[in-house]
C-alpha cells in the first residue's frame, strides 16, 4: 500500500495528553500493520474501533487517523504539542486550513524509519513452550 500521511498518538499511560506525531505512515499488504517511527502498529479491530492499534513489540494503544483539514487532529480534551515530520511540513501545509505551523500547537521533529523485516520476525517467531 502506498504511504499515507497520518496522526498517531499514543492513549497508553498519558491520559488526554498523549504524545502526538504527524508524518507519514506505511502499512503491511493486508493493511492491519501500520509502520511507523520505528515502530510496527496491529489493527486491534476487535475492540470495535478501527483507529485503534497496539505496538507490536510492547503493546502500548494508540490512535492512528487521517489528519483532519481543520487541524484539530487531537481529542478535545488533550492538550500538548504535536510533532510533526519535518520532511512534510509542506504537504501538510497544502492539505490544511493554515498557512504556516503555529509553534506553540507543534514541534518539528525527524521520524525515523521503520526496519519492517524486525516485525515480521518478531511476529513469526515460534512459541517456545
Amino acid at each position: 500500500m502506498k504511504p499515507e500521511l497520518k496522526y498517531i498518538e499514543l492513549k497508553t499511560g498519558f491520559g488526554d495528553n498523549d504524545p502526538a506525531w504527524i508524518g507519514m505512515a506505511e502499512f503491511s499488504k493486508s493493511g492491519r500493520t501500520v509502520y511507523f517511527n520505528g515502530k510496527a502498529l496491529k489493527n486491534s479491530n476487535a475492540k470495535g474501533i478501527a483507529g485503534n492499534y497496539y505496538d507490536i513489540e510492547n503493546g502500548d494503544e494508540n490512535w492512528v487517523s487521517g489528519i483532519k483539514e481543520n487541524g484539530t487532529d487531537r481529542h478535545w480534551t488533550g492538550g500538548g504539542k504535536i510533532m510533526i515530520d519535518r520532511n512534510i511540513v509542506d504537504l501538510y501545509l497544502s492539505l490544511v486550513d493554515f498557512s504556516s505551523l503555529d509553534k506553540n500547537r507543534f514541534e518539528l521533529v525527524d521520524i525515523l524509519p521503520t526496519h519492517k523485516q524486525k516485525f515480521a520476525e518478531i511476529e513469526n517467531q515460534k512459541i517456545i513452550e
